[in-house]
């Protein structure tokens, strides 16, 4: 839509947008990403053979509430991009903060580890395909995203291209931790944070084109 069709309709007491109407897309594009993703990785990985096993370990929660809450940040987030005009003010904070948290975690750990346990500490057995994993898994998500985004009049796109990208890469990591076999902070504070990134870059790289309306 161009400027001047905008201000036509504006102009001419076009229906309002129901003030639900986000809501409502945001969780018709999460809930049918997630499942793509899901399906992807069930498909491709499967879950991880001890999962009835790690979900009693505290280590697989804590992983999980670091991404479910890097997703709640990302999806306030998108939707504060989705709309034109609104706040950005609280958001830095909101992402920032399940990050500090999780990387503290982690300085704790490697600080109280033995010198030649740190390396396995933070990369695991799997950092080299862990980030692709998360990405590949973020696709479903990112396609669904952007269309709930789309339908929403953004006009910030390239920072509301970078939200929908880390949206989708915290969902995509949400499923992929079914799978994930690593349970240690480093990892999960570098490589899970860089596999999220995979998306975000992608999404600020595309977001002006995708979402132009």
């Amino acid at each position: 839509m161009k400027t001047d069709d905008l201000v036509t309709m504006l102009a001419t007491g076009a229906d309002s947008v129901p003030p639900n109407q986000a809501a409502h897309r945001y969780a018709a594009a999460i809930a049918w990403g997630a499942l793509g993703a899901a399906l992807l990785m069930i498909t491709l990985l499967g879950p991880r053979p001890d999962l009835p096993a790690a979900v009693l370990l505290p280590m697989f929660w804590v992983k999980i509430v670091f991404v479910g809450s890097f997703a709640a940040a990302s999806l306030l987030t998108a939707l504060r991009l989705s709309r034109p005009g609104l706040s950005l003010a609280g958001i830095p904070g909101a992402l920032g903060a399940p990050v500090l948290a999780i990387w503290l975690l982690a300085v704790i750990v490697l600080a109280r580890a033995e010198p030649a346990q740190r390396a396995t500490l933070f990369f695991g057995d799997t950092w080299n395909s862990c980030p692709f994993l998360i990405a590949l898994l973020s696709a479903p998500v990112f396609v669904a995203i952007v269309w709930a985004m789309k339908g929403l009049a953004p006009t910030r796109l390239r920072l509301a291209g970078t939200a929908a990208g880390l949206l989708a890469g915290a969902v995509g990591t949400l499923m992929y931790s079914i799978h994930c076999p690593e349970m240690d902070a480093p990892f999960i504070a570098f490589w899970y944070l860089l596999g999220m990134l995979i998306p975000t870059a992608v999404g600020a790289l595309l977001g002006p084109r995708l979402l132009r309306w």
